[in-house]
């Protein structure tokens, strides 16, 4: 009983840690903006295969993060302020969009042929699973490491309620980008443009907390005289 009430303090921890950083009913009306030109069924495929990449990316930083950052010399705090720049200048340009569909960087609109090729960068990273939720998750993991390496049966345990809440957050964002044309029809063109703008605005103040935290770990390093 105690490594299932250990299950699901931990899906309970990584669900609530993640949901408001991935912000899926705040994408949606993002991912729309970016997709209105494609078909239906290329949306839903892309709103799956994003809810499927964002996943696979946690997954790994659940597990082989904090080895990959130690392997190359860089740190949480780093990472954190690497991360909010990306973020930042997403949030950016989202604020300055115009009120058309969103364009490709060659400026050819994204439609069904060039959906697909977008799957992973932008719509995945940095805009649903961003270097925040990246670093969250390893920390998340680097916090529970003492456990893992003094109690197998626990760690089982933590780990499958850590997967788990992984896979929450993927069905929240696989529904969200799904029901995204719903959410627009619900809330009008105006309502939409409001939203797009105000989770933009919210994306951009998310990355400069992000740089924030990062620095003043940073600046905590600092020897002073």
């Amino acid at each position: 009983m105690g490594y299932f009430s250990n299950s699901v303090n931990i899906f309970l921890a990584v669900f609530a840690a993640l949901f408001p950083i991935v912000n899926p009913l705040g994408g949606a009306p993002i991912f729309l903006n970016f997709v209105r030109g494609c078909s239906a069924p290329t949306r839903e495929l892309l709103a799956r295969s994003v809810a499927v990449y964002g996943f696979l990316m946690l997954l790994g930083s659940l597990i082989i993060g904090a080895q990959v950052l130690l392997f190359f010399g860089i740190t949480l705090p780093v990472l954190r302020v690497a991360g909010g720049v990306v973020v930042t200048s997403v949030g950016w340009n989202l604020l300055h969009q115009g009120d058309e569909p969103a364009k490709r960087a060659d400026g050819t609109p994204l439609d069904d042929a060039h959906a697909k090729d977008q799957a992973f960068y932008p719509l995945t990273l940095p805009l649903t699973v961003g270097p925040g939720s990246i670093a969250t998750t390893i920390a998340l993991a680097a916090s529970h490491r003492s456990t893992f390496e003094t109690d197998l049966a626990m760690s089982v345990s933590s780990l499958i309620g850590a997967v788990a809440g992984l896979i929450g957050v993927a069905l929240t964002v696989y529904f969200a980008f799904r029901e995204a044309p719903t959410i627009e029809r619900v809330l009008g063109k105006n309502g939409t443009n409001v939203l797009v703008r105000l989770f933009a605005f919210i994306l951009f103040a998310i990355g400069v907390q992000i740089i924030w935290l990062g620095a003043r770990d940073l600046l905590g390093d600092i020897p002073r005289r």
